[in-house]
C-alpha cells in the first residue's frame, strides 16, 4: 500500500488520511442518522399520501370529476360532492388573510423598525404566543365571546348600512364566515408576524442607511427600501398563513355553522373541508360515505402541501443568508 492518499490508519475511533483530513466515526454516525430521518419524514408523506389515495378510489370511481362541481351532499341517498366544503373553506380564509396581513405586517414592521429595544423582546413574545394557545381554546372564546359580539354589535349595523350589498344580507345570527374569517385571522396572525419579521431583519443595514443619508424619512425608508426588499419573503409567508387557515378544523367548526350550502353572504353559516371531515367521520354508516370524507383529505391534503411548498420557497429566496442583515 502507497504512502499517498491511499494510506489510512485507525486509532481510537478516528479514521486518519495522509492530506491530512480527520473524519470522526461519530460525524459519520450521525450523517447516517439526520440522512435516514429525513428520508423517514418522506417515507411517512407519501405513506399518507398513497393510503388516503386507497381509500379514496372507490369516490374517485365513483363520482369523478363531478365531485368538486355538485353542491349536493346526501348521505342516506349516497349522492356527494365537496363543492360547499371548498367554498366553505376558501371563502373563511380569505376573510382571514384581508383581516390578518394588514396587522401582521404592522405588527412585525413595528417590532423591526419602530419599537425601541426594550419593547422588541416582550412584545414579540407576546404575539408569538398567541399561536401557542390551543385551537379548542379559540374555539370556545368565539363561541361565548366572539360570535354574541358579532350579533348583538357588528352584523346589525352592518346590515343597516350595507344591507344593499349580497356580501351584508340575512339575518345576524353571530355564526357564520365571518366569526369563521375572524377566529382564523387571530390564529394565523402570529405565524404570518413571525414570518414577516425575519423576512424584514435580513434587510441589509446599509440600505436603511444609505436612504436616511439621503434626506429620506422613516416612513419612506420602510416604504421604498425595507418592504420592496423583503416582498417574496413577505408573500411567502402570507401563503404559509394561508395554508395554516386552509387545514384549521375545530376553531372554525364550532363557529361557521356547519351548513353545506353556498352563500354570499358573509353572515350566512357555512361548511369546511376539514370540519365535515371531523363531524362525520366516525358517524359514516357506507364504504362510500366513508370514501367521499377520504376524498374531501386527499383534497386538502395536496392544497395545503402545494401551497406550504409554494411559501418555503419564496421564504427561502428572501431568509437565505445576506451579509450586513440587521440581526437582533
Amino acid at each position: 500500500m502507497e504512502a499517498g492518499d491511499r494510506l489510512r490508519t485507525v486509532r481510537g475511533g478516528v479514521r486518519q488520511t495522509a492530506g491530512g483530513r480527520t473524519a470522526y466515526l461519530g460525524d459519520q454516525f450521525f450523517l447516517w442518522l439526520t440522512r435516514f430521518l429525513a428520508l423517514a419524514i418522506l417515507a411517512l408523506l407519501s405513506l399518507i399520501f398513497y393510503e388516503v389515495i386507497v381509500a379514496s378510489k372507490p369516490s374517485l370511481q365513483r363520482f369523478g370529476f363531478g365531485f368538486l362541481t355538485s353542491t349536493e351532499w346526501d348521505p342516506v341517498a349516497e349522492r356527494f360532492g365537496a363543492l360547499p366544503f371548498i367554498f366553505g373553506t376558501v371563502a373563511s380564509s380569505l376573510i382571514a388573510l384581508i383581516l390578518a396581513v394588514p396587522l401582521s405586517l404592522a405588527v412585525a414592521t413595528f417590532l423591526v423598525e419602530l419599537a425601541p429595544w426594550w419593547l422588541r423582546g416582550p412584545a414579540g413574545v407576546a404575539v408569538e404566543l398567541l399561536a401557542a394557545i390551543p385551537s379548542v381554546v379559540y374555539g370556545l372564546w368565539g363561541i361565548f365571546v366572539l360570535v354574541p359580539f358579532l350579533r348583538s354589535t357588528v352584523e346589525p349595523p352592518l346590515i343597516r348600512s350595507l344591507g344593499f350589498l349580497p356580501l351584508f344580507r340575512g339575518p345576524a345570527i353571530g355564526v357564520g364566515l365571518l366569526a369563521a374569517g375572524v377566529i382564523l385571522a387571530i390564529m394565523i396572525t402570529p405565524i404570518i408576524t413571525a414570518v414577516i419579521r425575519e423576512v424584514l431583519l435580513t434587510v441589509p443595514r446599509h440600505q436603511r442607511e444609505a436612504m436616511l443619508a439621503l434626506g429620506a424619512t422613516r416612513w419612506e425608508t420602510i416604504r421604498l427600501v425595507v418592504l420592496p426588499y423583503g416582498r417574496a419573503g413577505i408573500l411567502g409567508g402570507v401563503i404559509l398563513g394561508l395554508g395554516r387557515a386552509l387545514g384549521e378544523t375545530m376553531a372554525v367548526t364550532m363557529v361557521i355553522g356547519n351548513r353545506p350550502e353556498i352563500a354570499l353572504s358573509l353572515f350566512a353559516p357555512a361548511y369546511s373541508m376539514a370540519s365535515v371531515i371531523a363531524n362525520e367521520f366516525t358517524e359514516a354508516t357506507s364504504a362510500i360515505h366513508l370514501s367521499a370524507l377520504v376524498e374531501i383529505a386527499l383534497i386538502l391534503f395536496l392544497v395545503t402541501i402545494l401551497i406550504n411548498i409554494l411559501a418555503r420557497l419564496l421564504i427561502w429566496r428572501v431568509s437565505r443568508a445576506v451579509p450586513g442583515a440587521v440581526r437582533e
